[in-house]
């Protein structure tokens, strides 16, 4: 479904990324660890058009989509929720989950939609009508992800979604990505919480210092003492 080949990108004279690659088949959900400043999210922001590719290629279900506008990379079906989850704080819950949806045409069912997220994240409903920016780290991350569904990904990119949530929330977040992708929604997911994205996914990678430098089943990597020793905190 989506393939990276030998991928390059520079931040000036640093070289961020140094020839990943990566597949991702329809229906996975496919893990990409690493630790902080290894490339993960230059990694997502290469694929969603958000950093421009110095060289190789990234194809999206066959078409080559290297350095298209973010806009467009949307449009093809990729939606990209990003680190720190960037809501609209000084807009209302709802106004952000129908924000999701600027690029569909179909305005009609949008609202639909809408009402139907919210019933189905309960707390995002009975905060409707409440500036996003006084939710919760957890609340905040629910709705980012539904401001992503509402737009009708084929892949979903998540980065960190578990940055700054309490234990509890770690795990509601995890079980609605665990729904999304039981629902059609192929998912790459970067996340410093190895041992959770290694439970959920079935494939990964782990990238260090703009390298791909392993990559397997997800269970194999989660089993293998040098992943727990580097990235579990396991001695």
């Amino acid at each position: 479904m989506l393939k990276v080949d030998d991928v390059s990108v520079y931040y000036g004279h640093i070289h961020a990324l140094k020839g990943v690659s990566l597949e991702i088949k329809e229906g996975e959900i496919v893990a990409l660890i690493g630790s902080n400043g290894a490339g993960k999210t230059t990694l997502l922001n290469a694929i969603s058009g958000m950093v421009k590719v110095s060289s190789g290629t990234i194809r999206f279900e066959g078409t080559d989509i290297s350095n298209h506008k973010a806009q467009d990379v949307v449009k093809s079906g990729i939606i990209h929720c990003p680190e720190g989850r960037k809501v609209f704080g000084d807009l209302p819950v709802y106004e952000n989950i129908l924000a999701g949806a600027l690029a569909r045409k179909d305005k009609k069912k949008i609202k639909e939609e809408a009402d139907a997220y919210m019933d189905r994240f309960e707390r995002l409903k009975e905060r409707r009508k409440q500036l996003a920016k006084t939710l919760s780290g957890g609340e905040q991350q629910m709705l980012a992800i539904c401001r992503s569904l509402i737009g009708r990904p084929k892949i979903l990119l998540l980065d960190e979604p578990s940055m700054g949530l309490s234990p509890t929330m770690v795990q509601e977040v995890f079980r609605i990505i665990q729904e999304t992708n039981q629902e059609g929604i192929t998912i790459l997911l970067v996340e410093q919480n190895a041992n959770l994205a290694l439970k959920i996914s079935n494939h990964a990678y782990v990238i260090e210092s703009g390298l791909i430098v392993q990559s397997g089943i997800s269970s194999d990597l989660l089993a293998s003492d040098e992943i727990r020793k580097a990235y579990l905190g396991e001695a």
